[in-house]
């Protein structure tokens, strides 16, 4: 009854700072001691529970060293114009007909690009929502293709937060990582490609704002050059080039362009890396072109240790094991990749962030996927086909609420975002159909349990031999 009083309460609280916009990280801190003083009056030593928090917080470690660069990157990428001119060539090149498409189609690549969610939303997504205002259709619907393609980089790109903090955690390859997703996400981005074309065909949007773009050139110098530190990105991407190192060298580029053509000087550079970018002269666009920085991701990496302590602690105690013995009796591919899916927007739910459902979900299902020798690779798939993709479908988790705040629209966008559905959705089919019930050892089982006449019957036939 403890712990059951103490999730509820924990919950409510995590639940409140997300639709507040409190910084997570204090509700976190809050429920981890409620949790400590329950299970310090159970019977453990504080000094144990504290060991078992730092065993589990450095797992944070190796996703550390790669989100604070991500921030440094992100603000370097818009004072250098990269991602402005992003923006300004994807706006030029939009027709209304298809505008819904467009929205998904340049999100999607502005997200790949910078591997941030919140970045794509609040450059090229909060560009097109304002380009749209005035339209006759409905702003939700533009906002969940947006939301819906903020997610397609943030599941795949290789300065992705989420990828780099699931490859850490599963012990997996990145670009492995990378590699499989392409292949579970092609059919998913087709139909998702074709339903917005469908509601772009039927809901033509009338941009009524045409100065975004003529503004944008006004602020920088817009030149192919500009998409060079992006190009960089890719290319060492492809090359599989480590991360880190692929960061760097991207955010010299940027350096060397943001001095060169934008003329910034080197402490205001450095500056930008720290604090994040803003713009000296006052425009509309200085909500959108704004942030990045070290510091911006801090918070990140506060909530990210926290998290992983916390995990840590259910690990050691044990908590949830009644969700492990339930996903013991899962057998099947399909029904360990559906048990995931479960386990992931429960978590979701209670974690009210991304970062914490990641982490939750990866530690009450590891243990089934080390069942199987590629387990961890088949865990790291999972966990960015399920977790990853349904946290932005909870109302209240900041995945979705923090976009859904920058766009100006509430949870209506939910229903359009069909992304976000067809991936889980697609991919438990597949695995349906690629792994279908084990017809032997089902009839195996039913052996044990009926006589040798009715054991030739087929598992699925439920016929038991006649009396007398």
């Amino acid at each position: 009854m403890d712990f059951l009083l103490v999730f509820i309460v924990s919950f409510v609280l995590l639940l409140f700072s997300s639709m507040q916009g409190y910084f997570v990280a204090y509700a976190l801190l809050a429920a981890m001691i409620m949790f400590v003083v329950v299970l310090v009056n159970r019977g453990y030593k504080l000094k144990g529970l504290v060991a078992m928090a730092a065993i589990g917080s450095r797992k944070s470690l190796p996703v550390l060293t790669v989100l604070l660069p991500i921030g440094a990157l992100t603000a370097i990428w818009m004072a250098a114009g990269t991602i402005p001119a992003i923006v300004y060539y994807g706006m030029t090149l939009m027709h209304p007909q298809y505008f819904i498409l467009a929205a998904f189609v340049l999100t999607s690549l502005v997200s790949l690009l910078i591997g941030s969610s919140f970045g794509a939303v609040s450059t090229i997504g909060l560009s097109l929502m304002v380009m749209a205002n005035g339209s006759s259709v409905s702003p939700p619907m533009i906002a969940g293709a947006i939301i819906a393609g903020a997610y397609f980089g943030d599941r795949c790109s290789p300065v992705s937060s989420s990828a780099n903090l699931i490859a850490t955690v599963t012990q997996t390859n990145l670009y492995a990582n990378i590699r499989n997703m392409w292949k579970t996400a092609w059919l998913p981005t087709v139909l998702s490609v074709l339903i917005y074309a469908v509601l772009s065909l039927f809901n033509p949007v009338t941009i009524t704002n045409q100065a975004l773009a003529a503004e944008l050139s006004q602020l920088f110098q817009i030149h192919f050059i500009n998409l060079l530190p992006a190009i960089v990105i890719l290319v060492l991407s492809l090359l599989q080039v480590p991360v880190k190192r692929s960061i760097l060298v991207s955010i010299g580029v940027a350096i060397g362009i943001a001095g060169f053509y934008q003329h910034y000087s080197l402490l205001e550079l450095l500056k930008f890396m720290l604090l994040g970018f803003e713009l000296d002269a006052a425009t509309p666009l200085n909500a959108a072109l704004l942030g990045g920085g070290v510091v911006s991701m801090l918070k990140v990496s506060i909530v990210v240790v926290i998290s992983t302590a916390f995990v840590g602690i259910f690990a050691g105690t044990r908590t949830l094991e009644p969700v492990e013995v339930w996903l013991e009796r899962v057998k099947s591919r399909s029904g360990c990749f559906l048990s995931t899916c479960v386990v992931g927007t429960a978590a979701a739910a209670f974690g009210c962030t991304q970062t914490i459902a990641i982490l939750l979900t990866q530690q009450l299902v590891e243990q089934k996927y080390k069942e199987n020798k590629k387990g961890n690779d088949k865990l790291a798939l999972d966990l960015e086909n399920t977790v990853v993709v349904i946290a932005p479908l909870v109302p209240w988790n900041i995945a979705g609420l923090v976009p859904a705040t920058v766009l100006h629209t509430h949870a209506g966008f939910i229903p359009f975002a069909v992304y976000l559905y067809l991936i889980p959705l697609l991919n438990f089919i597949s695995l349906r159909l690629s792994h279908p019930p084990d017809l032997n050892r089902c009839n195996s089982r039913l052996k044990k349990k009926t006589s040798s006449s009715s054991s030739r019957l087929p598992c699925w036939q439920n016929a038991a031999k006649p009396k007398g």
